[in-house]
């Protein structure tokens, strides 16, 4: 089973813990950064495990000392000045929204360290997320200059929406711990015990009654089937920033660790 996806998903890596376990793991540099290759394999994994009957429950995890810091700085200034690559970034998004929705395997988050970006869409998105007290949660898109699209329907529905306006529209970092409390995660434990905590539940998914497991995914992601449109338009309106002076400023900004002078008036 991990070898024939090593094959076809050569930026991830895998494993197994338990019988019908599949671990999907970021492991790359820059603390699990995601860049292009790895960007397009984020959405297309889930349909492959959702047709394949030998996984009955998945863990997400990151390697080393992140779960994933998000897009590399080469993804983000690739869609400044490349429209196609902007179109092809948008679609992929779109896509793990939805194949996450319609994968019908039950899938675990072990969020430990920064997680951002795309990966921590995955951390958010599983049917159960566990955050280590010390994780680091952080949607930075306003910091960088564009909408905070692919995150803007998901963040309400699991924290509320006082929670998620002061995170999104802020870009305050989040620890687990916290982050349990206002329940954008499923459950917060001790470092040391994340791993085999996610490695448990998952187990449990695996050996239990698989029809009525799947259903109830199912069931349950109706909340977010029946948020698409608003997804679409918010992934939309992030995407046009990237059209924007404000991105160009989040880059140069970053990349010189200060703070950002952006230029728009909000008379868009």
């Amino acid at each position: 089973m991990i070898e024939r996806y090593q094959k076809e998903f050569t930026r991830l890596t895998f494993g197994s813990s338990a019988p019908g376990v599949l671990e999907v793991v970021f492991d790359g540099p820059n603390l699990n950064a995601v860049d292009v290759e790895t960007h397009a394999q984020i959405p297309a994994i889930w349909p492959v495990i959702d047709r394949d009957p030998d996984v009955r429950a998945v863990v997400v995890r990151g390697e080393g000392k992140a779960f994933s810091a998000g897009g590399s700085f080469e993804i983000i200034e690739g869609q400044i000045t490349d429209y196609a690559l902007r179109m092809r970034i948008m679609k992929e998004s779109r896509d793990l929204f939805y194949n996450l929705i319609n994968c019908n395997t039950p899938i675990v988050s072990a969020i430990h360290g920064p997680a951002v970006g795309a990966g921590l869409v995955v951390g958010l998105m599983a049917d159960i997320s566990v955050a280590a007290h010390d994780a680091r949660i952080i949607d930075g898109h306003t910091r960088l200059g564009v909408a905070s699209g692919d995150h803007a329907v998901i963040w309400p529905l699991l924290c509320g929406m006082a929670k998620a306006k002061y995170w999104l529209l802020t870009c305050k970092e989040i620890s687990g711990r916290d982050a349990e409390q206002a329940g954008l995660v499923s459950l917060s434990v001790p470092k040391d015990e994340l791993l085999n905590t996610a490695r448990e539940i998952a187990a449990g998914l695996a050996s239990g009654a698989q029809d009525a497991i799947r259903w109830t995914k199912y069931s349950l992601n109706q909340w977010y089937r029946q948020n698409g449109a608003m997804f679409d338009a918010s992934l939309g309106l992030e995407f046009l920033g990237f059209s924007g002076p404000d991105v160009v400023e989040g880059v140069a900004s970053h990349r010189e660790r200060r703070k950002p002078e952006f230029r728009t008036t909000g008379d868009s």
